[in-house]
């Protein structure tokens, strides 16, 4: 039988030391922990908590998939976040989550997404040729208002207003920040609670729900159907029949809100930014354009192989959900390695996407890699968007909308980088910091 093998620790002490550096951006501090100890490691983030963190691939999916059933997400989401954005298929768990998963499954399939692609493409269009040319413009506010009304017109069509997704948009931005906080910062924990500064936060995002608590009413009161996911999910009924309660229709929307605008927001400015340092990549998408055989969307995705591989190589290098976490529920091992019942443990898609052992000039920009090949070829080491029963379920929908946005974005613009590399915040989600670029019409 082969000897166990022990996972290095880092110390309380290193922990403390680096806190602020942590909170300012804590990729640098666990990238020298696995130069320094390896593939996977233990963090002490008090005498008594710790959280293990890997880049190993392999151990990320046998605990997505060949074992997941002895794997649960941690107290990040289903606390921790759920206190914000309540018990909605994001944040569930066990019978809870399948019961809502085989609910809400359906409205997202490609023939359901088909009836959206109007909407989609409306919204994207409107924010995009918001850019002003000829000056440096930072593109993030475009593509997070863009992703934002995006979600919004798909939930709701036009039953919202400005006003109305401002706010909610501002709700989730505060909490998602205060959220940060809190993990980045354990050890304030009794301050954050005394100061009444959770408080706060969470009473703010009740604002949110009383607006999607309205839509929801008035939606049932009227008469127009409009084929939006409301509708869908309205439509939705469990296996007894019944449909879904208010409260749990609110905390579905509100984590659709939160989760749906967040990450794409952040691929696509990322995308914008690397289509700027490369503008034969713009060329290329631009002749595929040209190539369109249809003027329906659906079938013009399918002819939109290269934009979907620079979208896909995009989160390759910068993956928004840079980390994937999860908690054991008995012991388990893993290539010798024991992991104790009740670990937390911290995968980073950072370093997994970077993996040299597997990716040919891994910090290149090369959408190539994802053409002409299946999916099998590179899934061992690409979870843009998670994988296994969890995998996110609005996958599909985010692939249109980012190829939609890519396409509209080159058919108008020619896009030119000012600075001199692609810098990040990372906060829940990976997000871009100085997104400063120059656009002219094409």
């Amino acid at each position: 039988m082969a000897e166990e093998k022990e996972i290095p620790e880092v110390s309380l002490a290193r922990f403390l030391k680096h806190s602020l550096d942590i909170l300012k951006n804590p990729l640098p501090f666990h990238s020298a922990n696995f130069e320094r100890l390896g593939d996977t490691f233990k963090l002490n983030i008090s005498f008594t908590d710790s959280v293990t963190f890997s880049r190993d691939s392999g151990l990320l999916q046998h605990v997505l998939q060949k074992n997941q059933r002895n794997y649960t997400k941690t107290t990040i989401q289903t606390e921790d976040l759920a206190k914000y954005v309540g018990k909605g298929l994001l944040t569930a768990e066990g019978s809870h989550w399948q019961t809502q998963r085989k609910l809400i499954q359906p409205a997202f399939h490609k023939k359901q997404l088909t009836l959206l692609l109007d909407n989609i493409k409306a919204a994207i269009t409107s924010e995009i040729l918001k850019i002003e040319t000829h000056k440096d413009f930072d593109i993030f506010p475009i593509m997070n208002d863009l992703a934002f009304q995006t979600v919004a017109k798909s939930l709701f069509s036009s039953a919202i207003n400005e006003a109305e997704i401002n706010q909610i948009q501002h709700v989730t931005e505060a909490a998602q920040k205060m959220l940060v906080r809190e993990l980045r910062q354990p050890y304030l924990g009794w301050y954050f609670k005394a100061s009444g500064k959770i408080e706060k936060h969470v009473a703010l995002t009740g604002e949110a729900r009383t607006i999607l608590k309205k839509l929801i009413a008035d939606r049932k009161k009227g008469s127009t159907r409009y084929d939006d996911l409301l509708d869908m999910l309205l439509d939705a009924r469990y296996e007894d029949g019944s449909a879904m309660e208010e409260e749990q229709l609110a905390d579905e929307l509100l984590i659709l809100f939160t989760a749906g605008h967040e990450t794409t927001s952040n691929a696509l400015s990322f995308a914008a930014q690397l289509l700027a340092k490369h503008p034969e990549v713009q060329e290329k998408i631009a002749e595929e354009l040209a190539r369109f055989t249809t003027i329906d969307l659906m079938q013009s995705l399918k002819e939109s192989p290269y934009a979907q591989a620079v979208i896909e190589e995009s989160m390759r290098l910068y993956p928004p959900a840079y980390f994937i976490d999860r908690l054991n529920i008995e012991e388990d091992v893993f290539e010798d390695t024991v992991i104790p019942q009740g670990t937390t443990l911290l995968f980073s898609l950072f370093e997994i996407h970077k993996d040299p052992d597997f990716w040919e000039d891994p910090l290149e920009f090369k959408p190539e890699r994802f053409m002409g090949v299946t999916k099998s070829t590179y899934s061992s080491h690409y979870f843009p968007f998670g994988a296994g029963p969890r995998m996110c379920i609005g996958n599909n929908f985010a692939m249109y909308e980012m190829i939609i946005a890519v396409q509209t974005l080159v058919s108008n613009f020619k896009i030119a980088h000012k600075t001199s590399e692609i810098e990040i915040t990372p906060l829940i989600t990976l997000k871009p910091k100085n997104a400063i670029l120059q656009f002219e019409k094409r």
